[in-house]
C-alpha cells in the first residue's frame, strides 16, 4: 500500500486540530461536565448544589418510573431492531435479484433515510391519527380498534414502526453492499447441487453476511438508544402514562422539564456508559474477525 508521508511535522496535527476541538469541546468536555454534575444536587438556577456522592444514582434504580423506562427503551430497542433489520434484509435480496432497475429501486429506498426523525415521527402520527390517518381507517375496517392517544401498547408499536422506517435505508444499503460481495459461483455450485432459493439463503448467504448482520446489530441498538429523542418528543411526547418515555427522552424530561439536574446528568452517565459498552462488544467482535 502507498503510504502518504507529509513533508512538515506538525502538518498532521494542524489538518487534526479542527477535529479535535470540535471532539473535546462538544463530547469529551460535556461528558466529564456530566459526570461531575451527576455527584451533586443543583437548584434550578445551578448558584448552590450538594455533593450526595451515589445518591443521585441509587434514587434512579430504587425508581419504578425509571425501571419501567429501562423496560420500555429494551422493547423499543428490541423492536425497532427486528423490523427495521427484517426488513431491509428483503428488500437488500430483492434488489440484489433484479438487475436492470436496481439503480432506481435503490433510490426509492434510500429516499427515507433523508427524512428527519421528527419529520418520519410526524408522518406516521398522522397515518396513524385514529381520526383523519389513512391505517387507522384499514385497521378499523378489519375490526380493530386504533386509539394511540390511550392505549399505551399502541403508542408504543406506533413510534417502533416509524424508527424502523426511518432506519431501514440505512440497513439496506449495508446488507445490499454485503450481498453484492457474495461470490456467484457459490450460489452456482448450490443450485447446481439442488440447493432452493431458501435453503442456499440460510446455509450460505446469512452465515457470510454475519460481520454485516451483527454491525447493523450494534448499530441499530445505538440509534434506538440515543438517536430517537426527536422522534418521540414530536409525537407523543412520552405517553400515554410513560408508555413511550425511553431513557434518552427521560433525560430531557428530567433535566429541562423537572430541572432536576443532578439526576438527569446521573441518566446520562448511565445511558454513556450503556453505548460505550455496545461500542466495546462491537470492536472486541471486529478484532476478533480480523485475527480469525
Amino acid at each position: 500500500m502507498k503510504r502518504v508521508v507529509f513533508r512538515s511535522r506538525w502538518l498532521p496535527y494542524a489538518l487534526l486540530a479542527p477535529q479535535i476541538a470540535v471532539t473535546l469541546i462538544f463530547f469529551f468536555w460535556p461528558a466529564l461536565r456530566a459526570i461531575e454534575s451527576s455527584f451533586f444536587i443543583e437548584d434550578a438556577f445551578g448558584f448552590a448544589r450538594e455533593f450526595v456522592a451515589f445518591e443521585n444514582y441509587a434514587r434512579l434504580f430504587a425508581d419504578a418510573g425509571y425501571l419501567k423506562s429501562f423496560r420500555t427503551t429494551l422493547v423499543f430497542g428490541v423492536g425497532v431492531t427486528a423490523l427495521a433489520m427484517s426488513i431491509a434484509l428483503a428488500l437488500a435480496v430483492a434488489a440484489n435479484r433484479v438487475l436492470q432497475a436496481t439503480t432506481l429501486y435503490r433510490t426509492l429506498i434510500i429516499w427515507p433515510y433523508a427524512v428527519a426523525p421528527a419529520l418520519a415521527g410526524v408522518i406516521w402520527f398522522f397515518l396513524m391519527n385514529p381520526s383523519l390517518g389513512i391505517v387507522a381507517y384499514w385497521l378499523d375496517l378489519l375490526g380493530y380498534d386504533w386509539n394511540h392517544y390511550q392505549n399505551g401498547d399502541q403508542a408504543l408499536l406506533m413510534v417502533i414502526v416509524a424508527a424502523a422506517w426511518k432506519q431501514i435505508s440505512y440497513n439496506f444499503l449495508f446488507f445490499l453492499a454485503g450481498l453484492q460481495s457474495i461470490p456467484k459461483s457459490m450460489m452456482e455450485a448450490a443450485a447446481i447441487d439442488r440447493a432452493g432459493p431458501w435453503r442456499r439463503f440460510w446455509t450460505i448467504t446469512f452465515p457470510l453476511l454475519s460481520p454485516t448482520t451483527f454491525f447493523l446489530l450494534v448499530i441499530n441498538f445505538v440509534y434506538a438508544f440515543f438517536e430517537t429523542f426527536a422522534l418521540i418528543h414530536a409525537t407523543t411526547s412520552g405517553g400515554p402514562s410513560d408508555s413511550t418515555s425511553i431513557l434518552v427522552f427521560r433525560v430531557y424530561q428530567t433535566g429541562f422539564v423537572g430541572q432536576d439536574y443532578g439526576s438527569s446528568a446521573a441518566q446520562s452517565v448511565i445511558l454513556m456508559a450503556l453505548v460505550i459498552g455496545l461500542t466495546v462488544i462491537q470492536f472486541r467482535y471486529v478484532e476478533r474477525r480480523v485475527n480469525y
